[in-house]
């Protein structure tokens, strides 16, 4: 865990979204998915498309539509000015704020899909769902 929390730091710092992949993307979410996708920081682009790739190579996930979609869109709500410091606080002794960002999500998602802005929600809770636990696990690598 230590491990992939450093690589998400050295990803946050210096890890540059490639705009190629938005092809990709744009044939999984639909328009409206898609521009809030775009709104997102760099680091939240970056880190979501990682995710995506992780649940469509995932035996358990991978032809899941509605994980593809939230791998994509989980973090639309966190704040695109979050610095890395905060972040590091969020790891190291928590942060309240950084907490609220999965109802963030399901606000900005709950008219244009529903079924993801639940799950949006959801990404962060303690659940029973086979499917979630898997995703919560991809989430952290």
């Amino acid at each position: 865990m230590i491990l992939a929390r450093i690589k998400q730091g050295i990803r946050f710092l210096f890890g540059k979204y490639e705009n190629k992949n938005d092809i990709e993307v744009k044939k999984v979410l639909s328009e409206e998915e898609f521009e809030i996708f775009s709104a997102m920081s760099e680091y939240e682009k970056i880190h979501s498309f990682r995710l995506y790739k992780m649940v469509v190579a995932d035996n358990l996930l991978g032809g899941l539509k509605e994980y593809q979609k939230l791998a994509l869109l989980h973090d639309c709500g966190k704040d695109n000015k979050t610095s890395f410091f905060k972040r590091v606080k969020k790891v190291v002794i928590g942060d309240k704020e950084l907490d609220r960002h999965a109802l963030a999500s399901f606000e900005k998602l709950k008219t244009i899909n529903k079924d993801v802005a639940e799950l949006s929600k959801a990404h962060h809770d303690d659940v029973e769902n086979i499917y979630m636990k898997r995703f919560q696990e991809l989430d952290d690598k």
